[in-house]
């Protein structure tokens, strides 16, 4: 039994904030024969905290957009910390809405602790950028597949999580709001974000049980930092069935699947 299995959400936390964690940079040179990489919104800038390009998976060409995590101070800086501003939003529709004209399948990959919230982000329009993103993409017509790698936190990975598919890596976790932010609202106490973690329900297991994700790509014993390839391997397994399997779906189809996917989330009692 994989050392990882029965673990709570605190521990898991741990796990996906290992400083030697795979991101992204790591992932693209195991999973893809090429990468070419595409910058700029054409409004602004180019954000550091979206990667995004054109690959080649298995002889299929695809759309690849992903949200940048660093290993050091420096590459964390350069990303931002993995918190994009809304250029990277309408970066990453760029690409996506660039994909669908050519009928390229879409692969996210989510990793941030949330979008950046400061003042430059919300004047050039961060909410507007994420609400797009969410508009756009539910009609987007063609396979779109999102693959949590670590941290999902609140708007600033469902910006990139409209989807046919959401696979999550085992010890990944998904949520409304970061832990931390739960706990600074509900107890004015951002130390208390582990407790918070464990009643948020954030999981890959939690997330399937709830509907919400469709697929668990499973680690290696201890986390995805005790062996990189492995890691790829077993995202390129997924990524191989889930695109054979969206690609020969009817475009209406699709895009109707995708609207009842999210229809369907959330439950209520009386």
């Amino acid at each position: 039994m994989k050392e990882t299995k029965g673990l709570i959400a605190s521990d898991r936390l741990d796990i996906i904030r290992h400083k030697e964690r795979p991101t992204i940079n790591d992932y693209i040179p195991l999973l893809f024969h090429e990468f070419c990489e595409m910058h700029g919104d054409r409004l602004y800038g180019d954000d550091h905290a979206i990667i995004g390009g054109i690959a080649n998976f298995r002889g299929i060409p695809i759309t690849v957009i992903a949200q940048v995590k660093g290993k050091n101070i420096e590459e964390n800086k350069r990303s931002n910390f993995a918190m994009p501003h809304p250029e990277g939003y309408r970066k990453a529709l760029r690409l996506a809405k660039q994909a669908e004209k050519f009928n390229r399948p879409v692969v996210f990959f989510i990793d941030t602790p949330g979008a950046f919230c400061g003042i430059a982000a919300e004047e050039r329009g961060q909410g507007e950028a994420i609400a797009r993103n969410l508009f756009e993409l539910s009609k987007l017509k063609t396979p779109i597949i999102s693959i949590v790698l670590g941290e999902g936190g609140s708007g600033g990975a469902l910006g990139l999580g409209i989807c046919d598919e959401l696979a999550m890596l085992e010890n990944a976790v998904y949520s409304v709001i970061s832990p931390r932010g739960f706990a600074s609202i509900l107890w004015k106490d951002a130390s208390r974000e582990k407790e918070a973690a464990n009643r948020l329900k954030i999981t890959a297991e939690d997330l399937v049980e709830l509907s919400i994700c469709d697929y668990i790509i499973n680690e290696p014993a201890g986390g995805a930092h005790n062996n990189h390839q492995l890691t790829a391997e077993n995202i390129s397994h997924y990524m191989e069935a889930a695109l054979k399997n969206l690609m020969q779906k009817d475009v209406a189809l699709l895009i109707e699947n995708r609207y009842n996917k999210f229809r369907k989330i959330g439950e209520f009692e009386e």
